[in-house]
């Protein structure tokens, strides 16, 4: 009977080592998983496109890219697009996107706009028990809500074995542009003028009459506190 508990425990605790490394804890290890996963090598890549259409397995989301590989990435809501539950574009997230969002391991999504957000689920449990998605708003409307915003992706960058954050605005174009050129500034060290040329690479055409988000991103000034190492830089970029 002694042996039958030891070989139980045993069995134990080797599942509980097995759980644990299923999960990358690492900030190496989170950023190659999902660089593997989503198969794209760079920060223009689309893992799903203007359609909703392509990682079938974030079916919901629209124009998801990377911005930092296993951290954070960018994108829409698909909505307008949706196969079966089409609505207008101005929306959060559909349930499917937020669903799909948690299975995959995010830790966050950020919804940075304003309108019809009072109905969204605050949390999503991943259908594997394993995960919670905290579905928040944050528009980027002055200085606190973009330190926020920094705080929240520093956090995930240095806790062993977060789930990524999704950034998303209607089609993934300018507002979630903006969050990332806000990033790849305050953690990467990109100039003004580099995350103005981001930003404006990644519109999609559609840079016209946003020049408000132009001058906000070339009046921001990284916060000191907030440093990461050039090698974390390197891996955060898929380096």
């Amino acid at each position: 009977m002694k042996k039958i508990y030891i070989s139980i425990i045993l069995i134990f605790i080797f599942s509980i080592i097995l759980l644990a490394n299923d999960n990358p804890k690492s900030l190496a290890e989170r950023a190659e998983f999902y660089k593997t996963r989503y198969k794209v090598s760079n920060l223009s890549d689309k893992i799903v496109d203007n359609f909703g259409n392509g990682y079938e397995a974030l079916y919901g989301v629209r124009n998801m890219r990377t911005i930092f590989f296993g951290i954070a990435y960018r994108g829409g809501g698909n909505n307008f697009y949706h196969k079966t539950n089409k609505r207008d574009n101005q929306m959060p997230l559909p349930q499917d996107g937020l669903q799909h969002l948690a299975n995959e391991g995010f830790s966050y999504a950020v919804y940075l706009y304003g309108k019809n957000f009072e109905n969204s689920p605050s949390k999503v449990i991943s259908e594997n028990k394993k995960d919670t998605l905290r579905y928040i708003q944050n528009t980027l409307s002055n200085n606190k809500q973009i330190r926020e915003l920094l705080d929240l992706v520093y956090k995930v960058i240095k806790t062993p074995g977060k789930g990524p954050v999704y950034l998303h605005c209607w089609n993934g174009w300018h507002q979630s542009g903006y969050a990332s050129a806000l990033l790849l500034m305050q953690f990467c060290d990109y100039s003004n003028a580099e995350a103005v040329e981001y930003w404006k690479k990644h519109a999609d055409g559609g840079t016209k009459g946003y020049e408000h988000i132009v001058k906000k991103i070339n009046e921001f000034k990284p916060y000191p506190d907030l440093k990461l190492s050039k090698e974390e830089q390197k891996i955060l970029l898929g380096k």
